[in-house]
Protein backbone atom coordinates (compact mmCIF):
# COMPACT_ATOMS: atom_id res chain seq x y z
CA UNK A 1 0.00 0.00 0.00
CA UNK A 2 1.58 3.49 -0.87
CA UNK A 3 1.26 5.84 2.02
CA UNK A 4 1.38 10.09 1.98
CA UNK A 5 3.58 11.25 5.21
CA UNK A 6 1.90 13.72 7.07
CA UNK A 7 5.03 14.06 9.76
CA UNK A 8 8.37 12.84 9.43
CA UNK A 9 8.71 8.65 10.88
CA UNK A 10 11.89 7.48 11.63
CA UNK A 11 13.10 4.79 9.34
CA UNK A 12 10.60 5.73 6.57
CA UNK A 13 10.53 8.72 5.30
CA UNK A 14 9.96 12.46 6.27
CA UNK A 15 6.65 14.77 5.92
CA UNK A 16 4.91 15.02 2.33
CA UNK A 17 7.08 11.90 1.10
CA UNK A 18 5.33 9.21 -0.54
CA UNK A 19 6.36 5.92 0.82
CA UNK A 20 4.77 2.29 -0.14
CA UNK A 21 4.52 0.10 3.11
CA UNK A 22 2.89 -3.03 4.07
CA UNK A 23 -0.67 -3.10 4.05
CA UNK A 24 -0.80 -4.43 8.21
CA UNK A 25 1.76 -1.36 8.75
CA UNK A 26 -0.74 1.06 7.44
CA UNK A 27 -3.68 -0.06 8.75
CA UNK A 28 -2.19 -0.87 12.40
CA UNK A 29 0.23 2.04 12.79
CA UNK A 30 0.02 4.82 10.88
CA UNK A 31 -3.15 5.31 9.63
CA UNK A 32 -4.31 4.94 13.20
CA UNK A 33 -1.69 7.47 14.70
CA UNK A 34 -2.73 9.94 11.97
CA UNK A 35 1.22 9.40 10.71
CA UNK A 36 -0.07 9.31 7.10
CA UNK A 37 -2.67 9.40 4.34
CA UNK A 38 -3.61 6.02 2.04
CA UNK A 39 -2.33 7.57 -1.46
CA UNK A 40 -5.54 7.81 -3.21
CA UNK A 41 -5.90 9.87 -6.25
CA UNK A 42 -7.49 12.97 -4.37
CA UNK A 43 -4.86 13.08 -1.52
CA UNK A 44 -1.55 13.47 -3.94
CA UNK A 45 -3.70 15.66 -5.66
CA UNK A 46 -4.10 17.54 -2.42
CA UNK A 47 -0.22 17.40 -1.96
CA UNK A 48 0.49 18.50 -5.15
CA UNK A 49 -1.58 21.58 -4.32
CA UNK A 50 -0.26 21.72 -0.92
CA UNK A 51 3.25 21.43 -2.11
CA UNK A 52 2.71 24.09 -5.17
CA UNK A 53 1.60 26.16 -2.35
CA UNK A 54 4.73 25.93 -0.19
CA UNK A 55 6.82 26.61 -3.36
CA UNK A 56 5.34 30.03 -3.88
CA UNK A 57 5.36 30.99 -0.09
CA UNK A 58 9.14 30.09 -0.22
CA UNK A 59 10.21 32.10 -3.44
CA UNK A 60 8.05 34.92 -2.05
CA UNK A 61 9.93 34.79 1.47
CA UNK A 62 13.21 34.48 -0.41
CA UNK A 63 12.71 37.34 -2.72
CA UNK A 64 11.42 39.24 0.46
CA UNK A 65 14.84 38.69 1.75
CA UNK A 66 16.84 39.42 -0.94
CA UNK A 67 14.89 43.08 -1.08
CA UNK A 68 15.69 43.59 1.86
CA UNK A 69 19.06 42.37 1.91
CA UNK A 70 19.71 44.88 -0.56
CA UNK A 71 18.34 47.65 1.36
CA UNK A 72 20.52 46.82 4.40
CA UNK A 73 23.81 46.80 2.05
CA UNK A 74 23.19 50.53 1.16
CA UNK A 75 22.74 52.10 4.26
CA UNK A 76 24.89 51.31 7.20
CA UNK A 77 24.76 52.05 11.08
CA UNK A 78 26.58 54.52 13.44
CA UNK A 79 26.64 53.44 16.81
CA UNK A 80 28.80 55.94 20.12
CA UNK A 81 30.35 54.33 22.79
CA UNK A 82 32.43 55.78 25.07
CA UNK A 83 36.22 55.74 24.81
CA UNK A 84 39.13 55.50 26.40
CA UNK A 85 43.25 56.41 25.46
CA UNK A 86 44.36 54.44 22.43
CA UNK A 87 40.74 54.08 20.65
CA UNK A 88 39.78 51.40 23.09
CA UNK A 89 36.15 51.17 24.01
CA UNK A 90 34.86 50.81 27.90
CA UNK A 91 32.22 47.62 27.23
CA UNK A 92 31.64 46.32 23.58
CA UNK A 93 29.28 46.67 20.96
CA UNK A 94 27.39 43.36 20.71
CA UNK A 95 24.32 41.83 18.55
CA UNK A 96 21.84 43.45 21.47
CA UNK A 97 23.20 47.11 20.72
CA UNK A 98 23.28 46.87 16.68
CA UNK A 99 19.93 45.44 16.54
CA UNK A 100 18.76 48.45 18.38
CA UNK A 101 20.56 50.93 16.03
CA UNK A 102 19.36 49.61 13.06
CA UNK A 103 15.22 49.53 14.24
CA UNK A 104 16.34 53.42 15.09
CA UNK A 105 18.38 54.18 12.42
CA UNK A 106 16.50 51.79 10.11
CA UNK A 107 13.35 51.70 10.97
CA UNK A 108 13.85 47.90 10.35
CA UNK A 109 13.50 45.02 12.67
CA UNK A 110 16.26 42.63 12.34
CA UNK A 111 16.36 39.92 15.42
CA UNK A 112 19.64 39.88 17.32
CA UNK A 113 19.60 36.14 16.29
CA UNK A 114 19.98 37.32 12.85
CA UNK A 115 23.21 39.33 13.42
CA UNK A 116 26.49 37.17 13.17
CA UNK A 117 29.27 38.57 15.07
CA UNK A 118 31.94 36.09 15.99
CA UNK A 119 33.10 38.69 18.92
CA UNK A 120 31.73 41.56 20.60
CA UNK A 121 33.51 44.93 18.93
CA UNK A 122 35.72 46.56 21.21
CA UNK A 123 37.40 48.86 18.83
CA UNK A 124 36.52 51.90 17.07
CA UNK A 125 36.15 52.23 13.91
CA UNK A 126 34.23 50.61 10.68
CA UNK A 127 33.66 46.71 10.61
CA UNK A 128 30.95 44.52 7.87
CA UNK A 129 28.73 42.44 10.14
CA UNK A 130 26.93 39.24 8.62
CA UNK A 131 23.08 39.50 8.51
CA UNK A 132 21.60 36.02 8.15
CA UNK A 133 17.97 36.92 6.39
CA UNK A 134 17.60 33.65 4.90
CA UNK A 135 19.21 30.46 4.58
CA UNK A 136 20.13 31.45 0.89
CA UNK A 137 20.60 35.16 1.86
CA UNK A 138 23.52 37.07 3.77
CA UNK A 139 23.10 40.53 4.05
CA UNK A 140 26.63 42.57 4.42
CA UNK A 141 25.95 45.62 7.15
CA UNK A 142 28.44 48.61 7.76
CA UNK A 143 28.90 49.29 11.25
CA UNK A 144 30.62 52.20 12.26
CA UNK A 145 31.60 52.58 16.08
CA UNK A 146 32.47 56.11 16.99
CA UNK A 147 34.00 57.15 20.51
CA UNK A 148 32.75 59.80 22.65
Amino acid sequence: MEVILTTDVKSLGKKGEIVKVSDGYARNFILPKKLGLEATPKNLNDLKLAKAAEEKKAKEMLEEAQALAGTIAQKGIVLKIKTGEGGRTFGSVSTKEISLAIKEQMNLDIDKKKLVLAEPIKNVGTFTVPVKLHPKVTAELKVKVEGI
